[in-house]
């Protein structure tokens, strides 16, 4: 037994070194094509510049080209600010479902040794009708006026 057990963590660690390597290699190759891509980009630019500036004049074209930078920069956040609060409730959402999820499993775990137990069935029912009995309450309690402000009284 102890022999299948070597030899199939030999395979799935060579398979995992395997793996990694090869995410290595992508992610080097990535990086290198992204470098590549950012030359391209500018000398694109610098192309362009030196065609308006030879049609438009180097003031005007370096103004232009501020500008045009400064307004791309300023789209990108706000396009940011306006996606970053649908981001944050996705998010919170996805965590509340998580949380959830994981309290349920852990429930539905104890559940038999809470059976078990010297309480038993009496250990899972007391609780669970406690939380029952306190949302009970709390949607037909009634709203309390608001007290008065000092102020306000003459």
């Amino acid at each position: 037994m102890g022999t299948l057990v070597s030899l199939i963590s030999a395979l799935a660690s060579g398979e995992a070194m395997a793996a990694l390597q090869r995410a290595r290699t992508t992610a080097i190759l990535y990086g290198l094509a992204a470098i590549l891509a950012f030359c391209g980009v500018g000398f694109l630019i610098g192309a362009a510049y030196i065609w308006l500036a030879a049609r438009y004049g180097p003031l005007a074209t370096n103004l232009g080209f501020g500008i045009g930078f400064l307004v791309l920069a300023g789209l990108i956040l706000v396009i940011h600010k306006l996606t970053s609060g649908v981001r944050s409730r996705r998010r919170a959402r996805r965590r509340q479902a998580d949380m959830t999820a994981v309290g349920i499993t852990a429930a539905l775990a104890l559940l038999p040794a809470l059976a078990k137990g010297k309480g038993g069935l009496g250990a899972i029912v007391a609780p669970a009708l406690a939380i029952v009995a306190y949302a009970i309450y709390r949607e037909n309690a009634k709203p309390r006026p608001p007290k008065p402000d000092p102020q306000d009284v003459p």
